[in-house]
């Protein structure tokens, strides 16, 4: 996947802090090619290639020697005669280029209780909180009981954390999806979820971008979702400012994920209302597919999305996401050119 660049000149970074002494990014210079970065919390950034003894390392290379190279970086985040530079100097891309995007549905137990309330036949005589209580034991018994849904997204759709994002003239309604991202950092194939988080070099803040409208197919019902369509357009899958070295985050199981839409709280939870954790999540991946360094296992979204709220993604639109201990990411939505001739149209 290409290092995409959406815009000539980057807004204003969030300031939001990181957990640790340092994360790793993804930056380019006004005329240089993007490079891996080892950023400190007073937002410098150190050049890791004379340290990887590569001019075209990326932050994949880190993360396949991450075991190796984690004392190394531990210990370059409090040199102090490291050559560092303001980030304000750079672009920041998505932090990294993953192979494999692993995504989760349905994982956050308020939402899926809210949507099988919202969705429950309109002959079923009982109330919202007899239908909520039901929802819940249902939600109990497949935490106990059952899998993750979890399908492929494609490394295509991963765009910058402050880059626009284009609604594409087909998605008739866009809509959020922030997530908390477990960074592979050791090839993973049936690993128990015991042992699984040992295989996470770090985290970083995901949104899911997902086009309801598209999400099942009116043409042919019987065959379910379109994930493809919905959630893959180019830009749909913001990622970063950071990755987060997981020995950082004390517990992935207690973090809280904000969303705001123009200044606006939409979403506002903790991932302790995942029904799978993130290590139940890597485990369930790794039993069929082969987890490799740089991939991505998101972890699903909470409750807030648009369509709880009626309102939509629409051009000119600003979303602000953060995660505890990950930094933040803003990103603007714009419509096509198309789009916008069409409403300038009389």
């Amino acid at each position: 996947m290409a290092i995409r660049r959406t815009c000539s000149v980057q807004p204003a970074l969030p300031s939001e802090p990181f957990a640790g002494p340092f994360a790793l990014g993804t930056l380019s210079g006004p005329d240089g090619p993007a490079f891996p970065a080892l950023i400190t919390p007073d937002r410098r950034a150190l050049d890791l290639r004379p340290t990887l003894g590569d001019a075209t390392a990326t932050t994949r290379t880190v993360l396949e020697r991450w075991d190796e190279l984690l004392p190394a970086l531990r210990a370059l985040a409090t040199d102090a005669g490291a050559e560092r530079r303001p980030l304000a100097d750079f672009r920041v891309h998505a932090p990294v280029e993953p192979r494999q995007v692993f995504q989760c549905g349905a994982n956050y137990r308020k939402h899926v209780i809210d949507l099988h309330v919202a969705h429950r036949d309109p002959a079923d005589g009982r109330s919202a909180e007899e239908a909520r209580a039901e929802a819940a034991k249902l939600m109990d018994r497949r935490a106990a009981e059952d899998l993750p849904y979890v399908f492929i997204g494609l490394p295509s759709a991963v765009t910058g954390p402050y880059d626009d994002v284009t609604l594409p003239a087909w998605a008739e309604k866009p809509d959020w999806e922030l997530e908390l991202a477990a960074v592979i950092g050791r090839t993973a194939h049936q690993v128990p979820a015991r042992a699984a988080l040992e295989y996470v070099a770090g985290y970083t803040i995901a949104n899911d971008l997902t086009d309801r409208a598209g999400v099942f197919r009116r043409d042919m019902p019987q065959i379910g979702t379109d994930w493809l369509r919905s959630k893959n357009a180019p830009g749909f899958t913001p990622l970063g400012p950071w990755i987060v070295p997981a020995e950082a985050i004390t517990d992935p199981g207690d973090l809280r994920l904000t969303l705001k839409l123009n200044g606006r709280t939409m979403q506002d939870e903790t991932t302790k209302d995942m029904i799978f954790d993130v290590a139940r999540l890597v485990a369930y991946a790794s039993h069929t597919a082969r987890l490799l360094p740089g991939d991505l296992v998101m972890t699903g979204s909470p409750a807030g999305n648009g369509m709880h709220w009626g309102r939509l993604l629409r051009d000119g639109d600003v979303m602000d996401a953060s995660i505890t201990g990950l930094g933040a990411q803003r990103t603007r939505c714009v419509a096509p050119d198309a789009r916008r001739a069409a409403r300038a149209t009389p």
